[in-house]
């Protein structure tokens, strides 16, 4: 089980995990099921609790961080960056995205290797582990988009390929597309994925993952906070936009889930937030839950996601409300 701390301020106060690293498809590399989601860096977190919460991650075991050059402007690499250069930069598994920042929209291949260096000056790393397309956004040949990752791969400068935000049958069409020429083809997919939204991952994208043997990290576990427990009514306010997107799962449904999720946190004597990770975790093929951590005690209830074991009759009562 992962403790959590008494003193959750100090950093070197740690949650220890005995969980077992997963792999990462079949890139070699292995991950604790818990990835850090980047996009609340520059935006709801600052430079000082950002180096809290990344020690804190880091301590308890986690090795996963996944960003894009467009969050916060480009301000989530830096902060980033400030910390890999604190530590062992082997032992860290950085992943970003192109596509969407402002200075260079679109997968057209200058963008991409413009952007992929602008990252790299960022995260102050001259390689990162995955690269993500981020988003649908290839030019009508897509060719030169895979031609200029693998002008990448060669340089050193990125060791595997993703896709963020794909359809399955496109991560499939693309895969078969730029295999036999000899480019970089897709080795891991983030998608959301949690008991607010699970069709598309469900019956398309964890089938072709397990066919093709891809690498699946889960978007949005706690569905933009609305698994927290914390939103249930119109008048419960997100604390930043960022988090928003919980309103939309306001209703009889979500009410159903919500209840579902209490009564098992009950039975654990933990959170919510806890049970739903624990959910998300618990489905063949997920490689790890990308958690929003914007403090301390954000990262902390996502750590204790990690090491919850459900049984069946929880899982089945949490599929059931969630249907």
């Amino acid at each position: 089980m992962v403790t959590i701390p008494s003193q959750p301020d100090d950093p070197a106060a740690a949650p220890v995990s005995v969980l077992t690293p997963r792999d990462v498809g079949t890139t070699g590399l292995r991950t604790f099921p818990i990835a850090f989601d980047g996009s609340v860096l520059g935006w709801v977190t600052g430079v000082t609790r950002a180096t809290g919460v990344l020690d804190r991650f880091s301590a308890a075991g986690g090795t996963f961080i996944s960003t894009a050059d467009h969050y916060a402007a480009g301000r989530s690499e830096y902060m980033i960056g400030r910390w890999l250069a604190r530590v062992d930069r082997s032992s860290v598994i950085v992943a970003t995205k192109v596509g969407r920042h402002p200075d260079r929209p679109g997968l057209g291949a200058h963008q991409i290797e413009n952007s992929v260096d602008a990252s790299l000056e960022r995260l102050g790393t001259d390689y990162v582990d995955f690269l993500s397309y981020d988003g649908d956004l290839l030019p009508a040949d897509p060719e030169d988009a895979f031609d200029a990752v693998d002008r990448l791969v060669r340089a050193g400068k990125v060791r595997f390929l993703s896709a963020a935000h794909f359809e399955a049958r496109r991560v499939r069409e693309l895969n078969e597309r730029v295999a036999p020429a000899g480019y970089p083809t897709f080795r891991a997919v983030l998608a959301e994925y949690n008991l607010m939204t699970r069709r598309a991952m469900e019956q398309e994208m964890l089938p072709l993952a397990a066919e093709q043997n891809l690498a699946v990290f889960a978007r949005l576990p706690l569905a933009s906070g609305f698994l927290t427990g914390s939103i249930r009514s119109p008048d419960d306010v997100p604390r930043t936009a960022l988090f928003d997107g919980a309103l939309q799962h306001l209703g009889r449904r979500g009410d159903r889930v919500l209840s579902a999720l209490d009564e098992v946190a009950r039975e654990h004597g933990t959170s919510p937030s806890a049970v739903a990770l624990a959910w998300v975790l618990s489905k063949p093929g997920i490689t790890a839950a990308v958690v929003r951590a914007h403090d301390l005690d954000a990262l902390d209830a996502g750590l204790l996601g990690s090491a919850i074991a459900l049984t069946r009759q929880q899982s089945a009562a949490l599929d059931l409300a969630s249907e």
